[in-house]
């Protein structure tokens, strides 16, 4: 039986493996490579998507688990890359090597979706889970800040 879901907006049915993480279905089979393959556990953050708004390690998701939800990946945050979050990225050129950045944003713009006016704690407990191997948290905790007022009104 196909597993039906909504990516980026598009309805797609899989009828692989139900247990196939939903990481590798993205990259693999519909070539969305923004989401990457960091860890395989869950606890780098690179791999992050949302699921029906809500930020969630695409390793750790079987397909079998999302089966009827709306999953965002990086390309569907925002067609032109203007999320505000995205915006903020640029302004305060956050990216180093960048391999984190899509995880990093993804987990940014969950957080201002779900609380706009997230304080500096909150974002930095938020953003914790995001290992960015560069070592740039002080510009991304800026960029988050800036997309928070900038989201905030």
């Amino acid at each position: 039986m196909a597993i039906s879901i909504k990516v980026n907006g598009e309805e797609h049915a899989f009828d692989g493996d139900p247990t196939m993480p939903v990481l590798w279905y993205v990259r693999d089979i519909l070539n969305l490579h923004g989401t990457k393959f960091g860890c395989g556990t869950g606890q780098c953050g690179a791999c992050t998507v949302h699921v029906d708004g809500k930020a969630q390690r695409g390793c750790l998701l079987s397909m079998e688990s999302v089966a009827g939800r709306d999953i965002t990946t990086i390309e569907g945050l925002d067609p032109n890359g203007d999320h505000p979050v995205q915006k903020a990225w640029r302004v305060n050129n956050v990216p180093q090597c960048g391999y984190c950045q899509a995880g990093q944003i993804m987990n940014a713009a969950s957080l201002l979706e779900n609380n706009p006016k997230a304080s500096s704690e909150e974002i930095e407990q938020q953003m914790t889970g995001n290992i960015c191997r560069c070592g740039c948290y002080q510009r991304i905790q800026a960029a988050v800040e800036m997309a928070a007022s900038e989201m905030e009104g």
